[in-house]
Order: structure tokens, then sequence, then C-alpha cells
């Protein structure tokens, strides 16, 4: 269901399918420009339940939950990819929801996102997916090795996938959930330069703009930093922005959607995924640019024109993640870091940290990037002793 019509007045509706730390700074974006959030979480007093109007504690599969989100809702949008699909087909059939179920269908299986993006032209890794214990020994003579097996659904953060280096490193358990019909897709390793990510804004009528594309370094799976701008060369920094555009405006987006790239030893852009949801390598756009992220959804979501996405400075996003609390003796003093100029501290209202799980950022900007590299590094180095 798609409503053309004028823009959705303040006090508006949105629901939101997910409480994590996007639909948190989503629901705060919401407040500021006068809208009402409704979240859908399973547990209570979620990150993003906490500043939101309203949250229905329920599952992402209950038709009931997501019954009661459409009867109080004007618009819908989701946080994460591992949303039900049936579910948010139910929610359509009554009001808007953006992005569309039929981009989060696509982007939710691997194998499905890069047979769409091999269709529209868009450039990959060497891929095969795999059905069948035939299929996967296709896959070892045409990708060979070393390859990434990863699940076709499900899976962040690094997680659903396995490094094959040899025959050597295939194992029980991956062969026995080929042979229950677990889909797979297989992908080439590839040795690159470094990865970026371009987060694209396009709005029912069709204006589009992409953000400025972020580097980003990953530790254990897991973001660690992005730096903006990167530090690749513009014409690199233009393919990249037209390649997220390009795969946008195929699919036909309304909303955002993050557009994960290699940059290869050949200097060759290569798609790795999609993310039709606020992204972590977009956090720098809360101080980093007049318009966030987070404001760019909510005015998609209400129908009004895209803000201003221009770079308004250089910025450099560290990612605070539970290992901080959990392996030093004290908590780290973030309260003074808030206090110093152009240094940004987020946190997500996450009461237990754990290993691996994001618990705020920090965004450090200036001037020039490397000064902004130079001080986030020292940060880094503060917080981890």
């Amino acid at each position: 269901m798609i409503n053309t019509s004028k823009k959705l007045p303040t006090g508006s509706v949105i629901g939101i399918i997910g409480g994590g730390q996007l639909g948190r700074m989503l629901s705060q974006s919401a407040k500021i420009l006068g809208y009402k959030t409704v979240i859908l979480d399973p547990v209570p007093l979620c990150p993003a339940g906490q500043v939101s109007d309203h949250q229905i504690v329920g599952n992402y599969n209950s038709l009931s939950a997501a019954n009661s989100l459409s009867n109080m809702c004007d618009v819908v949008t989701y946080e994460f990819e591992n949303v039900d699909l049936n579910c948010l087909l139910k929610i359509s059939e009554n009001i808007d929801v953006f992005p569309s179920p039929e981009i989060l269908k696509i982007s939710s299986n691997r194998i499905l996102e890069k047979e769409k993006l091999r269709k529209i032209g868009a450039p990959t890794v060497e891929f095969f997916p795999i059905n069948s214990i035939d299929d996967f020994n296709q896959a070892q003579k045409i990708i060979g090795f070393p390859m990434i097996i990863k699940t076709a659904s499900s899976g962040y953060d690094g997680k659903g996938q396995k490094l094959l280096k040899s025959e050597h490193d295939i194992d029980d358990y991956l062969i026995n959930s080929i042979k229950i019909k677990k889909a797979f897709i297989a992908e080439d390793f590839l040795d690159f330069n470094c990865e970026i990510s371009v987060i694209c804004a396009r709005n029912i009528e069709g204006e589009i703009i992409t953000f400025f594309p972020s580097e980003n370094i990953h530790e254990n799976h897991i973001l660690d930093i992005s730096i903006v701008p990167p530090r690749v060369s513009k014409k690199i920094i233009s393919s990249a922005r037209n390649l997220a555009k390009n795969i946008a405006e195929s699919l036909d987006l309304v909303g955002l959607l993050a557009v994960e790239m290699f940059l290869t030893k050949n200097n060759e852009l290569l798609i790795n995924e999609l993310a039709p949801r606020p992204h972590n390598s977009g956090h720098y756009t809360m101080n980093g640019c007049e318009t966030s992220q987070f404001t760019q959804l909510i005015k998609i979501l209400t129908k009004q024109p895209l803000g201003n996405s221009n770079l308004s400075c250089a910025s450099v996003m560290i990612n605070l993640l539970g290992d901080l609390w959990i392996n030093n003796s004290s908590k780290p003093n973030l309260e003074k870091l808030n206090k110093s100029k152009n240094i940004f501290v987020h946190l997500y209202g996450k009461d237990e940290p754990r290993i691996g799980r994001k618990m705020g950022h920090i965004n450090i900007t200036s001037n020039n990037i490397s000064d902004a590299y130079i001080k986030a590094m020292e940060i880094k180095s503060k917080l981890s002793n």
C-alpha cells in the first residue's frame, strides 16, 4: 500500500520494528521533528523503548503484535533485516511500510541479494548458491579455495560465516547443515585494500542523495572505526556514490540503503552487502552532516523533501563495545570526553555490557581527517588502558 499524499502532519505516529540502538536514535530524531514513535520489541524497556512514546512488547513474528502496530501507526519502518516478512506484508496491507517488504526480502537473503545485484549489473565477488551437497561440490570447483561460506539468511557482525582455506576446513557441522537443506552461499575470498560503505536516501517522489562514503575498519568482524572522508581517491569516492545511487534506483527504494563495498587491490569496487536501514557506518552523520541518516529517514517516512546531506567536517566514529566495561577495572570515563570540544559521545541505554555488544559510539570531528584520526586513536588508547 503506497499513499502518495502530502507530508504526514506533526504528531503522526511512526512504527519501528526493533528496539535496539538504531530504533533509539531514529526515535530521538522523530521527536525533534515533532513525530511520535511506537516500538515493537520483545524486550521491555529496550533501548528504543526507553525514548519512544509507546512500546509493544511482542515477538517479531507475532501477527497480533503486527496488527497492533499497524493500528497505532501512520507509517512503519524497521531497524534490522531479521524481521518476519509475513508480519511486514500484513502491516503493509493497511499502512505504508518503508523500505518495502520486497526490498527486505532481497536484502535478508544473501543468495537473492547477490542474484539481484548481478541482474542489475552491479559488480560483486564471484559467488555460488548452495542448496545441496552437489551444489557444495560444484562451488569448490568453481570458486575454489580459499572461499567464504555464509548462511543464506540471518547472521550479522561476522556471524553465520566461515573461512574455508582448504578442504580440510570442511567440518561435519557444515556438511550436516547442507544435508538438512539449510541454504548457504559460497563467495570468493578477497584480499582487498579497504571496505567502503555508502548510505543512500531516496524519498517517495524519487528525490535521491548519497551521504559521503565512509572507510570502515573491523575488529573480529565488528565495525571498530569509520573514517570520513575515506582515504581513497576522488574517483573511487565518486564511483562508490554512483554505484549506491544506481542500486537504490534499481530497487525503487523509498528509505535508506547502506551499500557495503570492497575496494580491491586493482582499485575495483565490488558490492558486499546491502542494508535497507540506518547503518553503523553512518553514525558519523549525527555530528558530521547537517542532516543525519536518522533525520533523513524520518523525513522520508513522513513524505518530506530530503535534507542537506553534505559533509560539514571530517569525522571518525569509534564503536564502544561491552569489552571496554568488562576488560577494565573501572567504567570508561566518558563524561569527561563528552565535555571536550569536537568529541561527541552517544550511549545506547544498555544496562548489561557483554563482549562484542555495541554500547555506544563516539564521533570525533575536525577540519581535516588527519587530525580527527590522530585524536580518535588517542581516545581509543586511553579507553583501552
